[in-house]
């Protein structure tokens, strides 16, 4: 089961989250439970394993919303990078950042157990 501690080891700013969720436990942990249901996260792997950059783009900026907004410190990195670059069109291996960040989506979903 989900705790303020699981989440605070895994690396989530709980603070930041909480205040954002006007100090609600049960609201902060349905909305991370929602994130790492989000069909969205496999939607962005199937488009940007099919080179379909303007789609995942909007998937991942998406992504980039919810995961800063619950504070989700250790997805910033990987989707940040991935929504950014993305948005300019930079040169980017994708897949692998793409690796990192699904890693740490099944990081998390292991916190619901």
């Amino acid at each position: 089961m989900i705790t303020i501690e699981k989440l605070r080891s895994y690396g989530a700013d709980v603070s930041v989250g909480l205040s954002r969720c006007m100090g609600s436990e049960a609201l902060y942990f349905k909305l991370v439970k929602m994130y790492v249901d989000d069909p969205s996260i496999k939607t962005l792997g199937s488009l940007l394993e099919n080179g379909d950059y303007d789609k995942a783009f909007e998937e991942a900026h998406k992504l980039k919303g919810s995961t800063l907004n619950l504070s989700l410190v250790p997805l910033s990195e990987p989707i940040c990078t991935i929504s950014d670059s993305l948005r300019v069109k930079a040169q980017c291996d994708y897949l692998k950042v793409y690796e990192v960040y699904i890693n740490q989506v099944e990081e998390l979903k292991k916190l619901f157990d």
